[in-house]
């Protein structure tokens, strides 16, 4: 019985590690999807991202940029369902009871696969205006640099904020290491107040997504429809009240008081220990 809860237990710890490596992976192709090939798609030798010979009357009655479009919003559509769908109290409950401790990694591979779609199938529109463009010297240099220091700044944010909230646990392995162990659920360890943030703000970076969607050189339709449609899914996906704000005040506090320790009390505290 024993090798067989040990096996069965394996088995689990091997399945949350290779969706860790999926959705790992399609989180960096993510930045390159959202970052490098907006800011720098001239290095890949791609088409031009926007045709500012045409107008908007002429643009919405080609049948290339609708049918473009409309595949651009049925993947938007398929993403935000998916992601709702599984994150739906009765979903996630039905989920709960068959999956058990891979419930969470479950939800993270669906999320993963749904976002593998997304930028397989995304349909650059090309055949109409763009939104704008920067494009008068020097600023058609200087701004892309612009652009691609502050996308790296944001997404090294993002990567450490994923860290203080426990990437472990939003990603599933937690779960796993804590049911092999008989350790119950992680989250249910956590403070009330912890709960009740989590339970509200599940995105984290919405800020920093919200800077790097929409700063760009050139703003084709396509990445109006990508950067609009996951910028209202992030703004509806949190519900962040006074509470929440307190607590993430609190915590940043404390935290920020790592780095702010005076000379004086380092001082005594060494002397403590000499003593």
């Amino acid at each position: 019985m024993a090798s067989v809860i040990t096996g069965r237990s394996l088995a689990i710890c091997i399945l949350a590690l290779v969706n860790f490596m999926f959705v790992f992976g399609t989180g960096a192709e993510f930045v390159r999807f959202i970052s490098f090939r907006a800011i720098y798609h001239n290095i890949t030798g791609g088409p031009p991202l926007c045709r500012d010979t045409v107008s908007w009357s002429e643009a919405l009655r080609d049948s290339s940029v609708l049918r473009a479009a409309g595949v651009d919003l049925a993947l938007l559509a398929l993403f935000a369902g998916q992601h709702s769908l599984l994150a739906w109290d009765p979903v996630k409950q039905a989920c709960q009871s068959v999956l058990g401790v891979l419930n969470r990694t479950f939800y993270c591979f669906g999320t993963a696969l749904a976002l593998q779609v997304l930028m397989r199938c995304w349909q650059p529109v090309t055949g109409a205006p763009c939104l704008w463009t920067v494009s008068t010297v020097p600023w058609n240099t200087w701004f892309p640099l612009i652009c691609f220091t502050l996308h790296f700044l944001c997404w090294a944010v993002i990567c450490s904020i994923l860290l203080i909230f426990d990437y472990p646990e939003l990603l599933g392995i937690k779960q796993v290491y804590y049911g092999c162990l008989g350790l119950g659920d992680p989250l249910s360890l956590k403070s009330p107040r912890a709960q009740r943030l989590y339970a509200h703000l599940r995105h984290p970076v919405c800020l920093e997504l919200g800077v790097v969607l929409w700063l760009l050189p050139t703003l084709p339709l396509d990445r109006l429809l990508l950067a609009g449609g996951l910028t209202a899914y992030l703004a509806l996906a949190h519900s962040l009240d006074k509470q929440d704000c307190e607590y993430l005040s609190v915590q940043l506090s404390s935290k920020l008081q790592l780095f702010t320790l005076p000379p004086e009390g380092s001082a005594e505290a060494n002397d403590h220990k000499q003593d």
